[in-house]
């Protein structure tokens, strides 16, 4: 686990600098590339375009000394020919005329002639393997009608292609040195750029640097509107994160005191214990240190839950949920820790699934924490419903007793703010009711008369069939 953690540590240490220098780069030397084979493929066109011009000169020369003398057909090269050729300096210089029949007139007899059916009145340009060499050679045809010859004359003039070669690299040396140095200057002014444009990163850097721990106020500076957005995000989490540490310091205050209180009655009644002598004022402190003996487990337990419900707040996903099976679940679990009350709570579940997106665990520590409270402070009998409708999912958990008394319904699912006025409560369950329903973006219904209360956990009904999908 370690040794791939440090290698995804090492591949994010990579600065947005360094990645966009290499992506540049990348880019630039492709072009390069693309630029170097472009250029050389137009070096070879224009190189070829002009040494062919000198040898369609040169056939035309030759097609014009071409006669037909007592039935004869008789060629006379001109020099000027020669010397158009001479022109590619360093090459070798081929020719052949050939009559209709394809006997040889002058020239190198086995030279090839072209494999084209048909040849424009310009010239035909190829390119063979002749005496070891590459040669590119132009073919140009001279008509002739006469009475005792007819027919196409095939002229052929070449010479060897290490001009073209050369003069192709050279343009294509030439333009690489220009888009190299064309590249080069891009990329500095391009990282100069970056350079400029990465200073309000660099002054988000600082900030967070300097800060003290303990300010998670919200940063207030002027930044583009790519930078503005990360700014906003980081406000955004700390302003998250704000809240997070004073509701757990908060948390952490109040169950110290609840914790520190609780301790200090029993500490108390254990104290005059020791000291009494009376049989029935012992029985009744005795009485008294069981009560606060339970309140102080059902505290240790409910803070327990309540961290875990926070923590999964954070952590678990939602998930396509049964609200039946929850209920179901949750009466089980409850009646297993409950013992003999188990059998005073009644089920009352629909037919159809009730379908929720939600954590199972958190909706079930709620579902007993309901059914804790209605035992612990209602009357007899508790019993459970779901239900769901309009968009609507509840699961309701009710009882004969008077319900919860408050003077503000806000307060109602607050760390301890409603006492019951019993050593026995912990006051936390119904603030993890609350924290449940925020969490499954849900709320707390309390309803009460004719000798009945209820508090229902009301969430978003979610579609069975969109969820499967």
């Amino acid at each position: 686990m370690a040794a791939p953690a440090r290698q995804a540590l090492r591949g994010r240490s990579l600065s947005i600098a360094y990645r966009l220098t290499i992506s540049l780069t990348l880019v630039l030397t492709l072009a390069v590339a693309a630029t170097i084979y472009a250029a050389y493929g137009y070096g070879r066109q224009a190189a070829n375009e002009a040494f062919d011009r000198l040898l369609q000169g040169a056939a035309l020369q030759i097609a014009e000394r071409i006669f037909v003398i007592e039935g004869e057909v008789r060629v006379d090269i001109p020099v000027s020919a020669f010397e158009l050729l001479s022109l590619a300096k360093d090459e070798r210089v081929f020719y052949r005329v050939a009559q209709p029949d394809g006997t040889t007139l002058t020239g190198y007899e086995d030279f090839p002639l072209p494999k084209a059916d048909t040849i424009p009145e310009a010239g035909h340009t190829y390119e063979v393997e002749f005496r070891g060499e590459r040669v590119r050679a132009l073919a140009m045809l001279r008509r002739l009608a006469e009475r005792a010859v007819s027919g196409d004359i095939h002229i052929i003039v070449a010479h060897t292609t290490d001009s073209r070669e050369q003069l192709a690299r050279s343009m294509a040396t030439q333009a690489v040195a220009v888009i190299a140095g064309a590249g080069l200057a891009i990329l500095i002014l391009a990282l100069i750029a970056m350079r400029y444009a990465m200073r309000p990163l660099e002054r988000i850097q600082t900030a967070i640097l300097e800060r003290d721990p303990l300010d998670l106020s919200p940063f207030s500076m002027h930044a583009p509107d790519e930078v503005s957005a990360l700014v906003a995000a980081i406000n955004r989490f700390m302003g998250r994160l704000d809240r997070r540490v004073r509701a757990m310091q908060d948390y952490v205050a109040d169950s110290a005191h609840q914790i520190r209180t609780s301790i200090t009655a029993l500490r108390a009644h254990s104290e005059l214990a020791l000291d009494e002598d009376d049989p029935q004022r012992l029985k009744t402190l005795h009485r008294r240190i069981r009560s606060r003996a339970i309140g102080l487990n059902r505290l240790t337990d409910q803070l327990l839950s309540h961290a875990l419900v926070t923590h999964r707040a954070d952590t678990a996903p939602l998930e396509p949920l049964d609200l039946r099976r929850i209920a179901v679940d949750a009466e089980r679990e409850f009646g297993q820790l409950a013992g003999g009350r188990k059998s005073r709570i009644r089920l009352d579940l629909p037919e159809e699934p009730v379908m929720v997106r939600g954590d199972a665990f958190s909706l079930r520590e709620a579902v007993k924490n309901l059914l804790n409270n209605a035992l612990a402070h209602g009357k007899p009998p508790v019993g459970v419903a779901v239900s769901g409708a309009a968009g609507r999912a509840q699961i309701v958990v009710s009882d004969h007793g008077e319900g919860v008394v408050a003077s503000d319904p806000a307060e109602i699912g607050r760390r301890f703010a409603i006492n019951p006025n019993k050593p026995e409560s912990a006051g936390l369950g119904l603030a993890i009711v609350r924290e449940v329903a925020e969490f499954h973006h849900g709320r707390i219904a309390l309803e009460g008369g004719d000798g009945m209360f209820s508090i229902s956990l009301v969430l978003p009904l979610a579609d069975e069939a969109g969820d499967r999908k």
